[in-house]
């Protein structure tokens, strides 16, 4: 069995993870397609009420519940 004759430094590793850490860490957010503004993936847009395209959410009626 093949054993490592010396021990990894920390920068010697840490080059090698670099490579595939850093596509890793997405921000998660993108845009509305109908309003254009800045939503959390997979969510419905606050703003407009859009999801994928079709009206999901009525947001004046979600508003004045909440009041």
């Amino acid at each position: 069995m093949a054993v490592p004759k010396r021990r990894v430094s920390h920068a010697r590793s840490h080059k090698r993870k670099s490579q595939y850490l850093g596509e890793l860490t997405t921000s998660g957010a993108t845009t509305c397609s109908h309003c254009g503004e800045t939503v959390r993936q997979y969510c419905v847009c606050p703003a407009c009420g859009y999801y994928r395209g079709r009206k999901v959410l009525d947001v004046k009626e979600a508003k004045a519940a909440e009041e």
